[in-house]
């Protein structure tokens, strides 16, 4: 449990002044595997960093007042609205023109995921989902509700919904079309080359790799919040020294209660960053769900997993000096984490309600705990 409500944090929006660089856990090498995918938003553990970078060093600060407390990262628009990843049990619905020629339908993306309305997945109750089968030791799927006369299921609603609409879904209420918003950024593709030195030839090993950037649309910003001051500043952001501006958000308003919404508030809860659960006490493989959740759980919608962890270069510094070791070698512990915006479905007694998934035990149980990894919002 938190030692300090999420609502008394200190908020800051990142202005990127260039693209962003996030590689994703999957190793990667110049020679063979050319192509460096990125995964955004970044994880929680990134944007700590950056703001931390802006506090001032000093040796003799109390060790107490160098434990923070951090949430994020999520999404500002131009006029200050904060984005939160939509929960993945929502539908949307459209009604078909019964005259109409299926021939000539040819829906975009887009149109696919604006409905005429919202529908939410339920746990299977009625009798004509009986032939589906699943192994009685296995979760239960979330199916789609009843549909009207002329109703049928375009897809999915775009990735992001307003804090303000997420509040009142955790109350029980639909989603209208103006609640969602598409990913506000685009790819850009930076090609590397190593040239061989007096020759115009490209080099045999590591000569040639590619990168996928993030350059987000004008006016969005990444939005955090970190329990220090911090004035305004640049800071490094991502890989290859690319900055952002830093600046406060004073006197705003995220559009939603977070701490209300930690305490249980009916029998569903939503994962508002990414968390961890283990299929197996004691045990380093993950799933969507807590081992200890299955006999209490009545369904689970997620996505695919964000796989973590990798190589890193880990720079310490040496005792009673200014300066650094040399870069070590050093493998991270990959870890599966379920993604933002995962919804569960409980039944009727449901287990003690938790506010954060964070895999426990793991190393670095401490460090997630204090970084809002696995944060909770309980809701009807």
């Amino acid at each position: 449990m938190s030692e300090i409500q999420l609502a008394t944090l200190h908020w800051y929006a990142l202005d990127p002044i260039d693209v962003l660089l996030f590689r994703e856990s999957k190793p990667f090498s110049p020679g063979e595997g050319s192509w460096a995918k990125g995964l955004f938003p970044p994880m929680p553990t990134t944007i700590f960093q950056a703001l931390r970078s802006a506090l001032l060093y000093t040796p003799n600060t109390p060790k107490k007042e160098r434990h923070l407390r951090f949430l994020g990262p999520f999404l500002l628009d131009q006029e200050n609205t904060l984005w939160l990843p939509t929960p993945k049990d929502l539908l949307a619905m459209g009604h078909y023109d019964p005259n109409a020629d299926p021939a000539q339908i040819d829906d975009t993306p887009e149109e696919l995921a604006e409905g005429d309305k919202y529908q939410r997945l339920q746990p299977v109750q009625e009798d004509h989902w009986k032939h589906i089968q699943w192994d009685d030791q296995n979760l239960p799927p979330l199916v789609p509700p009843p549909l009207e006369e002329g109703e049928y299921i375009k897809g999915r609603p775009q990735p992001w919904i307003r804090a303000s609409a997420l509040s009142a879904y955790l109350e029980g209420q639909l989603p209208q079309s103006s609640d969602f918003q598409g990913d506000p950024w685009d790819t850009q593709v930076l090609p590397h080359i190593d040239i061989q030195p007096d020759t115009r030839q490209v080099k045999d090993e590591a000569g040639y790799f590619t990168e996928v950037a993030i350059r987000l649309r004008p006016g969005w910003r990444l939005a955090a919040a970190i329990s220090t001051r911090i004035p305004s500043t640049t800071v490094r952001l991502g890989g290859e020294g690319h900055r952002a501006l830093v600046a406060p958000l004073e006197n705003w308003d995220p559009g939603i209660d977070w701490d209300r919404f930690r305490e249980r508030t009916g029998s569903v809860a939503y994962l508002l960053t990414p968390g961890l659960a283990q299929a197996e006490e004691a045990a380093p493989i993950y799933q969507a769900y807590p081992s200890q959740w299955q006999p209490h759980l009545a369904g689970c919608a997620t996505d695919r997993a964000l796989l973590w962890g990798g190589i890193s270069a880990i720079r310490r510094r040496q005792q009673d000096s200014e300066q650094s070791e040399k870069a070590d070698f050093a493998l991270l512990p990959q870890r599966a984490f379920i993604p933002a915006g995962t919804v569960y479905h409980f039944k009727q007694d449901p287990p003690p309600p938790l506010r954060q998934l964070l895999g426990n035990p793991c190393a670095q149980f401490q460090t997630f705990e204090s970084l809002n990894y696995g944060t909770l919002l309980w809701g009807k």
